[in-house]
């Protein structure tokens, strides 16, 4: 056996050296992967979103060799350096080519401050000089900028970047460089090429000697050493033109790796938006390359290496091992969706800051993991666009414990203050008709209110016609009946795949479908496939009530088809049918029309006074009409179209004392047609009128409020006097303490101009807002008056198809998902439109 070896341990001098050097290795490696791409300036008020995935840069992509061997000393330091690359390793990529390589240089050297300012330029290196001279000299301050004065009230003086020769000319002193964090100026090129340890002051640490400044000057800027630097600044700089350096070779790698992960880059992003915009789930049971079940995500990264270069060479890579930084994990997948959004989600409150006003609409549902999600839609005038448009913005899925009208209310307020909108520029809240909503006490609506009165209230208009339709259902026996018989049929052919065949052997037509009482159109939907198809269905159940096998459904089948009171083969049953379908078709057709967008409150007042017409002359006509119809459906069906005669349970009052006896002759007795016309037919016409005059008040309040501004045929003919109050009433209601949005008397003059100068073709608000687009300058008061009224909200129609993309996205499958990613996923999905205008 040879000798035994002696491990030697290190001192503690040695490990502090060691553990100093992998510091500063890790260090000097912060931020080097946003060389590859490029960052746009960003709004002041979004920097805290950039600083989450700014300041988590870690590792470079390109090593050389002593950094792999240092880096290997340190792995056991640094468990987080795993396969995913962990932190935000990937930006935006923006611009074209030309930007691309003339932002590359702003960020491929970091220092700690400002790098324009000279005053931070400490240690001058041959990577900071090329940097330095390939950007140029600092970006001079305004002219009307206030230097900082000394003791004595000098200070540094414009005049200084010009110096004049002899024969009047004057030349720039492009070298000449002004440092705000020292309040002292410097020479660029002596700054960066001065190899003298005994250099003057302007080319270490500043001048700023103000008294002395022009002589100082003057003679600096004909020495031999500034010349000699101004010779190296200007050769060097054609050099970097001409990528004539040194290290041309080098450089032209290094270029070359930056553009592969440009490429690279620029394919997850798409990946990650397409598979966002399609609700689609990213992960799999693995997260691995090239193996079953990875998900959609790293299999469509597969796909695409079967066809484009950049990934095929990237997988290679991976699976070869010649990076650790693919860029494919999780982690990442999260922090691109985060951005995409967040993206998304500046570009909308740009649009809301400058419409200035807006409408706040909220509505809430549980998700698959029973957490309740509110959906936050933000409503305003985009006036940031060539032609104004209403626009309904889907912000974010807030989760909420504190279902009451006050926890809810925090947080709204909580949120508005995170996105820094103003509550006060509030001008409309729309929810549901639920008591913590819409409560008049402490509901959301009542406390926005109190803090801002002019931010009014209206009902969804969608949801308050549903409500005046289950009104009219449950006012009248016969109706209840009606619809309990409608479910039974859904209920008998969907029970089976067995009953739904003969269905759809006999019928082969529109299937039938259940009664809600929350969804908008299921009540029309269940009676449609019924009303046109009733000879067929009817036709099926004499089928089931004779071959079906099992008892329950012969008995039901049987009932349906023959009874007197629960058939379809009922006289009674076929001309409610008429009449329900007949109603709720015109009701669904409103209901639709609400439910746009850009539906503002006049159209919304006209659809609402045009129904009530509608049941008006219904009520008149409609019967007969119905009957007709009735009767050649029921001789289709064979059928007797005649009305049953049925035996009328006596009733007893009970007499009070001193009252006489009912007489036998007053009780009038009705023939069936009548008594069907009065009992049901008029009984539930006039509770849809009670209905809708009722539920739709506010916007009855409204007209009065903006009526004068909704047809402009009426605005020209309306006389002085009534449109001078109107205009006073319209400053009073957008008045909050001594605070108007429009000046009354003003309005009244620009109206009346207005009259005269607006083109005959326009007639309509979103015509004249267009027209005022122009001109907002001339009628201020108008343009005020019009934003702030097609602002207000109709319906909540966009916060309900936000909950149909939750729905998608966080799935059964996909229910664990964190509130983030789930907000990222339903920004790119919902607002897909502004997606796909991101760079």
């Amino acid at each position: 056996m040879g000798p035994k070896r002696i491990r030697r341990e290190m001192g503690g001098a040695e490990k502090e050296r060691l553990k100093k050097r992998q510091e500063a290795l890790i260090k000097s490696q912060a931020n080097s992967m946003l060389r590859y791409v490029t960052i746009t300036e960003t709004p002041k008020l979004d920097e805290v979103l950039e600083d989450e995935t700014i300041e988590d840069v870690e590792d470079d992509i390109i090593h050389t060799d002593e950094d792999e061997e240092n880096l290997d000393m340190t792995q056991n330091m640094n468990n987080n350096k795993s396969d995913g690359g962990g932190g935000s390793e990937s930006k935006r990529e923006t611009g074209n080519k030309d930007e691309e390589e003339k932002m590359d240089g702003v960020k491929e050297y970091q220092i700690s401050g400002d790098v324009d300012d000279p005053g931070n330029w400490k240690k001058v290196d041959n990577r900071m000089r090329d940097f330095l001279v390939e950007k140029g000299p600092t970006m001079r301050l305004p002219i009307d900028y206030h230097f900082p004065r000394d003791h004595v009230g000098r200070c540094f003086s414009h005049s200084s970047y010009t110096r004049e020769i002899r024969n009047g000319e004057k030349q720039d002193r492009q070298w000449l460089v002004y440092s705000k964090v020292k309040d002292k100026f410097f020479c660029f090129c002596c700054k960066l090429f001065t190899q003298d340890r005994n250099a003057s002051q302007i080319a270490t640490s500043g001048y700023n000697d103000w008294r002395n400044l022009s002589k100082m000057l003057k003679e600096h800027e004909k020495s031999h050493k500034h010349i000699i630097c101004m010779t190296q600044w200007i050769e060097l700089e054609v050099r970097l033109k001409t990528n004539q350096t040194i290290d041309k070779h080098i450089q032209e790698e290094v270029n070359k790796e930056k553009q592969y992960w440009r490429d690279v880059l620029l394919r997850i992003v798409a990946l990650v938006k397409g598979l966002a915009k399609q609700n689609m789930a990213f992960r799999g049971r693995s997260d691995k390359i090239r193996v079953a079940g990875n998900g959609n995500f790293l299999g469509m990264i597969e796909v695409f290496a079967d066809f484009d270069e950049v990934m095929k060479e990237h997988i290679r890579r991976i699976e070869t091992h010649e990076t650790r930084y693919h860029y494919l994990s999780y982690k990442i997948q999260n922090e691109l969706i985060e951005m995409l959004g967040s993206e998304i989600k500046k570009m909308i409150l740009k649009k809301i800051r400058c419409a200035k006003y807006y409408s706040v609409i909220l509505d809430c549902t549980p998700d698959i993991s029973n957490t309740e999600q509110m959906s936050l839609v933000i409503r305003c005038v985009d006036i940031s666009e060539t032609s104004p448009k209403i626009e309904e913005f889907f912000l974010t899925f807030l989760v909420t414990k504190d279902k009451t009208g006050e926890g809810l209310f925090g947080t709204l307020q909580d949120v508005l203050a995170d996105l820094g909108l103003s509550i006060d520029d509030i001008r409309g809240q729309g929810y549901d008709n639920g008591s913590n909503m819409k409560g008049k006490h402490k509901g959301v609506q009542k406390r926005l209110l109190e803090i801002n009165p002019r931010a009014v209230y209206t009902p969804c208009g969608c949801h308050s016609l549903n409500l005046a339709l289950s009104d009219i259902a449950c006012s009248s026996d016969i109706a209840v009946l009606f619809f309990g018989v409608v479910q039974r049929i859904y209920c008998l052919f969907s029970s089976s795949t067995n009953n739904c065949d003969i269905f759809k052997e006999i019928v082969n037509g529109i299937t039938v479908k259940p009664f809600s009482q929350t969804r908008w159109e299921s009540r029309i939907n269940s009676i449609k496939a019924i009303r046109f198809q009733a000879p067929k269905i009817r036709e099926a159940l004499f089928y089931l009530a004779d071959n079906s096998d099992n008892p329950k459904t012969r008995s039901e089948a049987e009932s349906l088809a023959m009874s007197d009171t629960h058939r379809i083969g009922n006289f009674e049953f076929v001309f409610g049918m008429i009449i329900w379908y007949e109603l709720l078709f015109v009701v669904n057709k409103v209901s639709k029309i609400l439910q746009s967008e850009d539906m503002d409150i006049d159209i919304a007042i006209a659809q609402v006074k045009g129904l009530v017409s509608f049941f008006k002359d219904y009520r008149e006509t409609g019967f007969q009409k119905a009957k007709r119809e009735a009767e050649r459906i029921a001789t289709e069906m064979e059928i007797d179209p005649m009305f049953s005669k049925k035996a009328k349970r006596p009733t007893k009052r009970k007499q009070f004392y001193g009252e006489e006896p009912d007489k036998v002759g007053e009780v009038v007795v009705l023939t069936p047609e009548e008594d069907f016309r009065i009992n049901y037919f008029i009984k539930i016409v006039d509770q849809g009128l009670v209905s809708l005059e009722t539920r739709f008040d506010q916007l009855q309040g409204y007209e009065k409020t903006f009526g004068f501004l909704f047809d402009f045929k009426k605005l020209k003919l309306a006389e002085d006097d009534k449109l001078m109050v109107s205009c006073a009433n319209l400053e009073v209601f957008l008045k909050h303490g001594n605070c108007s949005d429009i000046d009354g008397d003003d309005l009244f003059l620009e109206l009346k101009l207005l009259r005269g100068g607006l083109p005959e073709g326009i007639t309509k608000a979103a015509g004249i807002l267009e027209f005022l687009k122009r001109r907002e300058s001339c009628y201020p008061n108008t343009w005020t008056a019009y934003r702030i009224m097609m602002t207000i909200p109709v319906s909540v129609a966009s916060a309900e198809r936000s909950f149909s993309k939750l729905k998608l996205i966080k799935s059964y499958l996909r229910s664990s998902m964190s509130q983030e990613r789930l907000n990222g996923l339903s920004m790119l999905s919902i607002e897909r439109d502004m997606a796909e205008k991101l760079d």
